[in-house]
Order: structure tokens, then sequence, then C-alpha cells
């Protein structure tokens, strides 16, 4: 008797919760519903190490100084140590000097990633330009 009373409440709480998930979940507008669902093609090709998918998107416009979550491009070829895209989105205009929502540089995000090829590639760049 005592199992059938808590299999039957746990049922119940589950049933609720997903009854206000669901209520929840119908009350997003449309704007709310885009901003919690959508990724970025260009940035997640970069974070993969897929180079040609990088590339194809540059030369369809993609920007390549462009935020996504807080963090431009270069700065996640920094962070992920993805060297060869990182050189192709300098190529292509990236600002290595761009500070990510909390204050960050890609230079920064390579040195916090351990990732010394990039931030090698990095400082290289900020030396040409000064």
């Amino acid at each position: 008797m005592k199992k059938t009373i808590v299999l039957s409440a746990i049922a119940l709480s589950l049933s609720l919760a997903s009854v206000n998930a669901k209520t929840n979940f119908e009350t997003l507008t449309d704007f709310d519903s885009v901003a919690l669902f959508e990724t970025s093609p260009f940035h997640m090709s970069i974070v993969k190490g897929d180079l040609e998918t990088v590339q194809k998107l540059i030369k369809l416009g993609a920007d390549v100084n462009k935020k996504w979550n807080g963090l431009t491009p270069a700065m996640y070829a920094a962070k992920f140590n993805r060297v060869d895209i990182l050189e192709v989105l300098i190529n292509n205009g990236a600002n290595l000097k761009s500070k990510c929502d909390k204050g960050h540089t890609a230079a920064e995000y390579a040195e916090l990633s351990n990732a010394a090829e990039a931030q090698t590639v990095i400082e290289n760049e900020l030396k040409k330009k000064k």
C-alpha cells in the first residue's frame, strides 16, 4: 500500500511539472523563443574546427567580428586553439583587440585555455599592427 501511494505521489508530481513546463513554454513570445534557441552556424563551425565551412560562410558574407554569446569568432578560435581558422579570420579583418562582454580579448582566451599556438599567432599579428 505504501509503495502505491509513493508511486502515485511521484507520478502526480512529475505530471504537474510537465504541465508547468508546457505552460511556461507556451507563454513565450516569438522573440523569446528565437532568442532561446538561436545558434550561430558560423561560430559553431569555428568551435568544431570546420575550416572549409568557415571559409564558405565568410565568402557568403559572415561578419568576422559579430559576437555570439558575448564572444567574437576570433575569441572562439583562440579558446579552442583553432590556429588555421584564426589565421583566416585575421586575414578577413577580425579585430583582435575587441573585448567580450566580460572584458577579455582573444589573446586572453588563448592564454586562459593554454592554447599556445593561438596565443603566438595573436601576439605576432598584434606586433605587426603596432
